[in-house]
């Protein structure tokens, strides 16, 4: 199908006025507006690029399939909800398989490894301190704050994405916040290196 994604992507992402006024762009006119956004989204949830290039190729084949279902509205919050849903669904699914595969010792460790994402894709507002903290972060949690901190939706819509109550939303937000401060205690505040600090910076952030 022709997908690209990655700093390869085209640069245009435009808000798809054709889907508000009921006109649907052309799949390829999808994937050449928000491949670039898509792949950031994906690779700020997986934490590695192969898995975000999986992710961002499973995201423009869902769009492909079910692009004929879709009621007008904020398209970029459809995309947002159908990579935020693959990614969990995803993670669930390697989850259970490796709880069911290895003994309690082996899964313990395997859970505890969090290995770095690809340093040629990491942004540069990010640093690897952080990029492994978000590693660390059960996948509703990092959803959450990714949707929240890097992408800067708003509570409400991020309850519509995730499917889930306002105020599940806002602990989720909350509790994950506090592990990523936990996860870079160790770090002291130093010229030249993003340091997370809630929505404030994730405005800085926002792509």
């Amino acid at each position: 199908m022709g997908v690209r994604f990655g700093p390869q992507a085209s640069r245009q992402e435009k808000h798809v006025s054709e889907v508000e006024s009921s006109v649907l762009p052309t799949w390829d006119e999808i994937v050449e507006r928000h491949s670039d956004r898509v792949f950031r989204l994906a690779y700020r949830l997986t934490g590695n690029r192969a898995d975000a290039e999986d992710l961002t190729q499973e995201v423009f084949v869902r769009v492909f399939r079910s692009l004929h279902t879709y009621t007008p509205g904020t398209f970029e919050g459809w995309l947002h909800r159908i990579t935020t849903n693959l990614f969990l669904d995803g993670a669930r699914r390697k989850q259970r398989i490796r709880f069911d595969a290895l003994s309690d010792e082996r899964a313990a460790r395997l859970t505890s490894a969090t290995p770095p994402p690809d340093a040629a894709y990491v942004d540069q507002r990010f640093d690897d301190d952080i990029e492994r903290a978000l590693a660390t972060l059960p996948p509703d949690f990092r959803a959450a704050v990714v949707l929240c901190d890097v992408e800067g939706l708003t509570y409400e819509e991020i309850a519509e994405i995730l499917d889930a109550k306002l105020g599940t939303v806002r602990s989720r937000i909350h509790r994950g916040r506090t592990m990523l401060r936990k996860a870079l205690a160790h770090r002291e505040p130093s010229e030249g290196r993003a340091r997370y600090s809630g929505p404030s910076y994730s405005r800085r952030a926002e792509a």
